[in-house]
């Protein structure tokens, strides 16, 4: 339960029930309408809800599908990708509040539009980060919303006493990340004296508050400060300018002044590391856009996509590869039955005679049946990883759209940062080869072309 108040709705007072099974990552938020919608890699739309009400087939592909002049893009501002845990929130704000417009019963929602709805939700969404009233919470009772690993810092440790370099960059201030890091160090809510030592610290080459991703990784003019880890105060820093004016190892000598900063941007953090080429970090992140699109696309930074519910969709993968198997079977009997009607059309010597339309018309019934197996097959064995949403990476037969941004933008991928320190920092991690249609056709042994 969690509640929600704002004089953006007249000071009205609403509680509400997050049902946090409902949402998953790699939705597409239709402002304008109200609508949550999950779209394939080629950007149909495969499943469409409004607020919490599914839209059918029908509406669904009058309202997205294309025309002969226009794609639809999914890039215009009335769009937004749900790419982090943080936006179920939102999701659930703006669904709730778009069935009590449709509902009638609020008046003070039948002059807003649903777009003016979400960009309030959005507003007071920001203010409760801003102003403190969840990281405070998170802050009191670290035991209860954080989740301890104890390989993390034998991981760090490693690394470091290989010769890497680690940092931390973050968009929370200090003096969260203090409270945070302190607990996961020592896995238990500390006194303010003991927190004031930081001992993680002495874990990262750097740390970086207050980062505002996604502009620290593209906006040059960010200014960087240095933090007091003792009281979290601030000094102003001439960055870059500071780093060269210390003449040779500049770097090290910056960072000996305190390597605990807030703000900058990436040209600040490469330099205190002494890289040349984004392509010497790997940075590792759970936000698919503020963190693995965007400092992939335009720093060239090797990155690492955290994907916590990676375990449980290769456990229903897992536990339904039978089905998957026979749904498998199913579409290459339709393949088939459609391959020889085809022969039949092409190569009978009276294609209208009673004896081939008999035979094209017991194929199209025999597809049809196949077709309304497959259906339902598909609905459970999508229903087994998700009961509204379905598969994370796939929408229908294709890569859902999270999936497209994961294999194109994210060099690794895993369900959570320790995996990495599974592997020796020495181990090469390569692509598997990659096959075009025509190729995957000719590898099939059972395809009449393999031969």
């Amino acid at each position: 339960m969690f509640f929600f108040s704002s004089t953006f709705f007249f000071s009205h007072f609403m509680i509400f029930h997050l049902n946090r099974k409902f949402w998953v990552r790699g939705l597409i938020i239709d402002t304008q309408r109200g609508n949550f919608l999950k779209i394939d890699r080629h950007k149909y739309v495969r499943l469409a809800y409004h607020g919490f009400n599914p839209i059918s087939s029908i509406t669904r592909k009058h309202l997205y599908s294309r025309t002969f002049n226009k794609v639809p893009s999914f890039t215009e501002k009335s769009f937004v990708n749900m790419d982090t845990l943080f936006q179920h929130v939102d999701a659930h704000l703006f669904a709730s509040l778009v069935d009590m417009k449709d509902r009638g019963e609020y008046e003070f929602l039948d002059d807003r539009t649903y777009e003016e709805i979400y960009r309030q939700v959005r507003q007071c969404v920001d203010l409760c980060h801003r102003d403190g009233v969840i990281k405070d919470e998170v802050a009191r009772n670290p035991e209860k919303y954080l989740v301890l690993d104890d390989g993390l810092f034998p991981m760090l440790k490693s690394y470091r006493d290989a010769g890497l370099k680690v940092f931390l960059l973050t968009n929370s201030y200090w003096e969260y990340t203090s409270v945070v890091m302190n607990y996961l160090f020592h896995k238990e809510k500390v006194g303010k004296e003991e927190q004031k030592k930081n001992s993680w610290l002495d874990y990262f080459d750097v740390c970086i508050v207050g980062s505002c991703k996604p502009a620290y990784l593209v906006d040059p003019y960010l200014n960087l400060f240095r933090v007091k880890p003792e009281d979290g105060s601030l000094l102003n820093t001439d960055g870059l300018f500071e780093i060269e004016a210390l003449g040779p190892d500049g770097a090290n000598k910056f960072l000996e002044q305190g390597k605990t900063f807030q703000g900058g941007n990436w040209n600040h953090l490469q330099a205190m590391l002494e890289i040349d080429a984004g392509e010497e970090i790997l940075y590792v992140g759970d936000h698919l856009y503020a963190d693995v699109l965007r400092s992939k696309r335009t720093l060239g930074w090797r990155s690492a996509f955290i994907v916590p519910e990676l375990s449980d969709e290769m456990r229903v993968f897992s536990e339904n590869v039978p089905l998957r198997k026979k749904i498998t079977e199913l579409r290459k009997l339709r393949d088939e039955l459609s391959i020889y009607g085809d022969m039949l059309r092409r190569t009978s010597a009276d294609p209208d005679s009673e004896e081939i339309k008999a035979k094209l018309q017991q194929i199209d019934e025999d597809d049809a049946v196949i077709k309304d197996t497959l259906a339902q097959m598909a609905g459970q064995y999508h229903a087994a990883f998700h009961p509204v949403w379905g598969q994370m990476f796939n929408a229908g037969y294709q890569d859902s759209r999270f999936a497209f941004f994961v294999q194109n933008y994210a060099c690794l991928y895993t369900s959570k940062a320790t995996n990495l320190g599974l592997s020796s920092i020495n181990r090469s991690f390569r692509t598997g080869g990659e096959m075009l249609p025509h190729d995957r056709l000719l590898a099939d042994a059972d395809s009449e072309f393999s031969s």
